[in-house]
């Protein structure tokens, strides 16, 4: 049932310094559950209850929230060999903290999380290192939320516009780089409505301050932006 993903399996962080011969006799263990999602379909749903963590092997989906005034916030989009849920996998309330939603055809395989604390029947080390990677994970994971946290700190939206293109092009290494989310998603992800957020970024063109066409972004003024955040 788990050969054609062990390949996309194998890339995620989760799995990390595992063989496919182990993983596939930790799934067996395990027994993780297939499902299958169209666009627009819920994965999970905020408040309901937990029922995995999840694993992408084929499709994107949005991991959101609804703010206060009932508008959509997109905390992270997630494709192949990417995990959803971790947070919540150990939790005394076990519901969902978000609404997963697919972006296009996914598939995704679901892991109980007490089958990964629990003692593995075989004794396998490939399960040793699944609690040691987990760990990892949600320490890292809390480490992002906390700079996630930043942006609340940013008042102007030409501020946080700003932060988030300084933090791409650290991640590349590059002035000019595609933009991982498209417009709508960056709005959502910022907070901010998707005609103010095209507006701001016109007028920061218009400065000289960025260039951009369609997903690809130049940064022409790197101190400029590192003065708007302040």
């Amino acid at each position: 049932m788990y050969e054609k993903w062990l390949d996309t399996i194998n890339k995620c962080s989760l799995f990390q310094d595992m063989n496919p011969v182990g993983l596939q006799a930790m799934f067996e263990c395990m027994g993780p559950r297939l499902g299958k999602y169209k666009k627009g379909e819920n994965l999970a749903i905020e408040g309901e209850k937990f029922e995995g963590i999840g694993i992408m092997l084929s499709g994107e989906a949005a991991v959101t929230k609804e703010n206060a005034a009932g508008n959509r916030v997109i905390i992270d989009i997630v494709g192949p060999s990417d995990m959803f849920g971790e947070i919540a996998a150990f939790s005394a309330e076990r519901a969902w903290p978000a609404t997963v939603v697919a972006q296009d055809n996914c598939e995704v395989l679901f892991l109980p999380p007490d089958k990964i604390i629990s003692e593995c029947q075989n004794l396998c080390l490939c399960h040793k290192n699944l609690v040691n990677n987990m760990l990892r994970i949600i320490s890292d994971k809390a480490l992002m939320l906390n700079k996630k946290v930043e942006y609340l700190t940013v008042k102007s939206l030409r501020g946080k516009i700003s932060k988030f293109l300084l933090e791409q092009q650290r991640t590349v290494k590059s002035t000019t780089f595609l933009m991982p989310m498209n417009r709508n998603e960056l709005a959502d992800f910022l907070n901010v409505s998707r005609p103010s957020l095209s507006r701001e970024m016109a007028r920061m063109m218009e400065e000289g301050i960025i260039d951009f066409y369609r997903s690809s972004v130049k940064i022409k003024d790197m101190e400029g932006l590192k003065n708007m955040i302040e």
